[in-house]
């Protein structure tokens, strides 16, 4: 794995895991990196500085490896309760969102046009962390 600094066209920094330098590039071709700030599909690594150990980043490392880890048991959480609605995740939520089905945790796929779609129409949703059972 490895960490970049990204920034988007609107100067918002953020960082993210990939695999591979390559897993990055596959990505930033495929337009799948979204700054999560504004939603601006312009992004790019940032320029980064070599890492000098303190104790100040030490204990940030530490925080931010608890954050992740964090990330991961919900997610996992979400996967074992959450009902599995595959590629249908955007119509599944809309029928939640407008009262048209019963209320209740799904999870499925969407492409970023549709996430965009649903967060322009207010129904929140969230990625999860890779599922390490499908990571290669």
């Amino acid at each position: 794995m490895i960490k970049f600094t990204l920034s988007c066209d609107d100067g918002h920094e953020f960082e993210a895991w990939f695999s591979s330098s390559d897993a990055y590039e596959q990505q930033r071709q495929d337009g799948l990196l979204l700054c999560a700030q504004c939603g601006s599909q312009q992004v790019d690594k940032a320029l980064m500085t070599p890492r000098i150990a303190s104790p100040e980043r030490a204990a940030k490392d530490v925080a931010q490896k608890a954050l992740l880890e964090s990330w991961r048991a919900w997610s996992k959480k979400v996967r074992e309760e959450a009902h599995v609605v595959g590629d249908k995740f955007p119509e599944e939520a809309r029928k939640i969102h407008y009262g048209e089905v019963e209320e209740r945790p799904i999870v499925g796929e969407a492409s970023l046009p549709d996430i965009q779609a649903l967060h322009e129409e207010g129904i929140q949703v969230m990625p999860l962390a890779p599922d390490p059972k499908t990571q290669n």
